[in-house]
C-alpha cells in the first residue's frame, strides 16, 4: 500500500485544514505523481475552559523540529507559539493546555476500570477532539505503527461504539442523527446491490438465505461489482478477504491473521460472534447478527485510524465512502476504475 498525502483545504477565511478522513489510494499508473484528499476536513473543537496556562519551558527541547508522537506532545505543540505543531492544526485563541491535560489523563484513569460509562467517555472525547486528531493524523507516525500507537492511547477505540461515534465526530460531528442515518443508507445501498449482483450474474436471487447468510454473499460480491485495477496479493486470491474471512472448522483466528498478507482491518466470522482485526492484531468481537453492519465497522476503523485503502478493494470503499458515508472524494482525484464503476451504479440505479 502507498501512503498519499491529503492536500490542505482552505477556508472562507484562509485558513487551512487537513482533511482527516480516509487518504486515497491512486489506482492509475499516470496517477502516480498526483495527491489525494476528501473534501471533509477536521472541525477543530474548541474548549470551553478559558483559562490560560504557563507555557512549558521544556516544549522545544522534546519536540525540536519533529512532529509530535504522542497525545502528550501534542498538548505541549499546541501551548507553544515556537514548538513545530502538527500540519493544519491552529491553536485556538482560548487554548489550555492544562484543561487538555486533564481530559486526557481523566480519560485514561476511566479505562483502568472495569466498565467506564459510555456517556462520560463519550464527553470526554468530544472535549479532546482538536488534539487527538493531531496526534492520530500526524504523519510522521507510520502506518504499520499507527494502529498499535493509537489503541495504546486510546483503549475506548476497542470499542465499536465509540469508533463509529469518532467516525461521526469526523464527518458531520453537529448531526446527532447521523449514525442511525448512516445504517440506513447503508440498507438502501445493500439492497440495491442485491439486484445490481442478480443483474450482473455475480448474486443469486436471496430467497431462502437468512440475514447473516445474506450479508456474507454480499461482502463477498462488493469487489467484484466494483472492482479496482489492482489485484490482491497472490496469497490472497480474492479481494473479498481483504473484508471478511470465514473461519473453517477447527481454524485458529490468530493463526490465520499472522499468516495474512494484508495489514487492514479484517472481519473473521466464526460460528458464534465476528472478530473485528486490523493487521494480525485483534480488536474488539461483536455478535454475528450484526454481521450486516461489519462493512461499516470497517470504514468507521479507516477513517478513525487514518489508515490507507488496499489498493485491491480501494475503488470499492471509496464508493461507500461517498455513497453511503457521503464524504466527497475531489474530482482531481476520482480514479477512472471508480468514475466507471459509478457510471455503470448510477445507470442501474437511474441515479
Amino acid at each position: 500500500m502507498q501512503n498519499i498525502r491529503s492536500p490542505q483545504k482552505y477556508t472562507p477565511s484562509g485558513r487551512q485544514l487537513k482533511s482527516s478522513t480516509k487518504k486515497h489510494l491512486l489506482e492509475d499508473p499516470h496517477d502516480m505523481d498526483k495527491t489525494t484528499s476528501s473534501e471533509s476536513t477536521i472541525i477543530l473543537a474548541q474548549s470551553t475552559d478559558e483559562s490560560s496556562s504557563p507555557e512549558p519551558q521544556c516544549v522545544d527541547k522534546v519536540l525540536g523540529e519533529r512532529e509530535p508522537q504522542s497525545p502528550q506532545e501534542v498538548l505541549l505543540s499546541l501551548s507553544s507559539p515556537k514548538a513545530n505543531r502538527p500540519t493544519g492544526v491552529k491553536s485556538p485563541s482560548n487554548y489550555s493546555s492544562a484543561t487538555s491535560v486533564k481530559h486526557y489523563k481523566t480519560l485514561q484513569s476511566m479505562y483502568k476500570k472495569r466498565n467506564p460509562n459510555h456517556q462520560d467517555v463519550s464527553h470526554l472525547l468530544n472535549l479532546e477532539f482538536q488534539v487527538r486528531r493531531a496526534f492520530i493524523d500526524s504523519e510522521t507516525i507510520r502506518e504499520e505503527d499507527r494502529p498499535k500507537k493509537i489503541l495504546e492511547a486510546y483503549p475506548c477505540f476497542k470499542d465499536i461504539a465509540h469508533v463509529m461515534e469518532e467516525l461521526q465526530r469526523i464527518l458531520d460531528k453537529d448531526n446527532d442523527s447521523y449514525i442511525g442515518d448512516l445504517k440506513r443508507r447503508w440498507q438502501d445501498f445493500c439492497q440495491k446491490v442485491q439486484f445490481f449482483g442478480v443483474s450482473k450474474k455475480m448474486l443469486k436471487p436471496p430467497m431462502g438465505m437468512d440475514k447473516d447468510e445474506q450479508a456474507l454473499e454480499i461482502l463477498r460480491v462488493l469487489p467484484s461489482l466494483f472492482p479496482s485495477m489492482s489485484a490482491p496479493p497472490k496469497r490472497v486470491h480474492e479481494a473479498s478477504k481483504a473484508l471478511v474471512h470465514i473461519l473453517k472448522d477447527k481454524e485458529d483466528p490468530d493463526t490465520y491473521l499472522k499468516k495474512r498478507p494484508l495489514s487492514c482491518p479484517v472481519l473473521i466470522v466464526c460460528s458464534s460472534n465476528c472478530l473485528l482485526a486490523v493487521g494480525d492484531v485483534p480488536v474488539t468481537t461483536f455478535p454475528k447478527d450484526k454481521l450486516d453492519e461489519g462493512a461499516l465497522y470497517l470504514m468507521a476503523y479507516y477513517c478513525t485510524l487514518h489508515l490507507t485503502y488496499p489498493k485491491c478493494v480501494a475503488t470499492l470503499l471509496s464508493v461507500i465512502q461517498t455513497e453511503v458515508l457521503l464524504d466527497k472524494i475531489l474530482d482531481r482525484d476520482l480514479t477512472s476504475s471508480y468514475k466507471k464503476s459509478m457510471a455503470e451504479w448510477k445507470a442501474f440505479s437511474g441515479q
